[in-house]
């Protein structure tokens, strides 16, 4: 059994309908409308002709006391002219009405499908369909119904005029009054003729959206057609992650100190002074965290473990953003460790956090993007990159801070990060 189309048609399915000619519209609202221009325009032109007419069959019986050629083609070259300029006037109206009706209704397209020879055409039962189905029905009804319409106005029309041709009244009223009746005949019929055309273009839109209709099942594979197979959307995914992955992978031997949960998480910072805060390199969780601890210890980058800062960075940082400034004097404590045991010619290895158990850390937000600051920024470790600043005021001495170090390893000479080397 065949799937109901129950959906209504995509932007893709409409544009293929256009090709093919599927268009809701009605023929009938620019023949109609151009009759109703003329109804209104003819009154006012009948009186412009009528003094030129005038005009011009004076200026005919003066040029008789004295005929001659010239003035006789004079005559006939000015009556021509006046005649083509109402014609062309009226013409015009009546084109640009007819063709502004048939472009409202869906704008200009070209049916290139339509005009292909296609043997469908030809079936007998697709004739017999159009001949006697629901289409040929509404034209019958619409033809009976344009015809009732006429025949009704007219006779309203004539039945006005009847008593006036007894011979009772004058001929310029009786002229005047058939004229009046005759126009507004003419600007009803239009007005009816505009009623069917709206009705008409209603069921040829209805035809055309039952028509155009498709099943669930086609949405669905348009749907895939233009956005892609899910399937291979997600293998284009995971290549795409694993390359960032290994993108990542590889700034992680030139890393300066990898904090660690000490399983589970695992951040890698490197810090440039020239470039500003320390920048999240790595990072990771699970097997990943597991992969960036084995190429930190093959590549002799050192490994911190500090359950809460390693899980502070993971919380708030993406890979390639700074650090956040609350962090700046708690990291800053991991590098002065880091730096300390570089100048002692000690490289890699895994140690406890230099940092007191007791220090805690601010609350940080979900990790989001964060600009670079245009400003210059303070010396990590200084009160200045903790505290936001609230005036612009000249700087003042800092005394360094005493940091907390293993028994084993000396304090570094000062509190702020000089540049790095390997």
């Amino acid at each position: 059994m065949a799937e109901e189309k129950t959906e209504k048609p995509t932007p893709k399915r409409r544009k293929e309908a256009r090709k093919e000619g599927q268009v809701a519209r009605t023929q009938e609202i620019g023949p109609w409308a151009a009759l109703a221009v003329v109804g209104l325009a003819l009154p006012a032109l009948l009186r412009h002709e009528v003094a030129t007419m005038a005009d011009f069959m004076r200026s005919c019986l003066h040029a008789l006391e004295d005929p001659s050629t010239t003035q006789a083609t004079d005559l006939l070259v000015q009556g021509a002219g006046h005649a083509a300029v109402a014609v062309l006037v009226l013409g015009c109206a009546v084109l640009l009405v007819s063709v502004a009706g048939t472009l409202g209704q869906g704008g200009f397209y070209l049916a290139t499908k339509a005009v292909k020879p296609n043997l469908k055409k030809l079936s007998l039962v697709q004739g017999a369909k159009r001949l006697f189905g629901p289409h040929a029905l509404w034209e019958g009804l619409k033809t009976l119904a344009k015809t009732a319409a006429v025949g009704l106005l007219a006779w309203s029309t004539i039945r006005g005029v009847m008593p006036l041709l007894g011979g009772l009244h004058p001929m310029d009223e009786v002229v005047a009054t058939a004229g009046d009746r005759a126009l507004g005949m003419l600007r009803d019929v239009a007005i009816a003729g505009l009623l069917l055309a709206a009705a008409d273009y209603g069921f040829q839109r209805r035809r055309i959206g039952k028509q155009t209709r498709m099943t669930k099942e086609e949405v669905k594979q348009e749907n895939k057609q233009a956005e892609g197979d899910p399937m291979l959307k997600g293998a284009i995914r995971a290549r795409q992650l694993a390359a960032s992955r290994n993108r990542m992978m590889a700034d992680v031997p030139v890393a300066d100190v990898v904090l660690v949960n000490p399983t589970h998480v695992a951040v890698a910072l490197r810090y440039q002074p020239e470039r500003g805060a320390p920048v999240v390199v790595a990072r990771g969780a699970g097997v990943v965290a597991a992969r960036i601890r084995e190429i930190a210890a093959e590549h002799d980058v050192p490994l911190v473990q500090d359950v809460p800062l390693a899980r502070a960075l993971y919380v708030s940082c993406e890979v390639g953003t700074e650090i956040p400034p609350q962090l700046f004097a708690a990291v800053a404590q991991i590098l002065a460790f880091v730096i300390a045991r570089r100048t002692q010619g000690a490289r890699g290895g895994s140690h406890r956090s230099p940092r007191p158990v007791q220090q805690e850390l601010p609350d940080l937000p979900a990790r989001g993007r964060r600009r670079r600051v245009p400003e210059p920024r303070a010396e990590l470790g200084s009160p200045a990159a903790v505290e936001p600043r609230t005036a612009v005021e000249p700087r003042t001495a800092v005394e360094p801070r005493t940091v907390v170090e293993p028994a084993d390893t000396p304090a570094p000479k000062h509190s702020g990060l000089p540049a790095l080397g390997r």
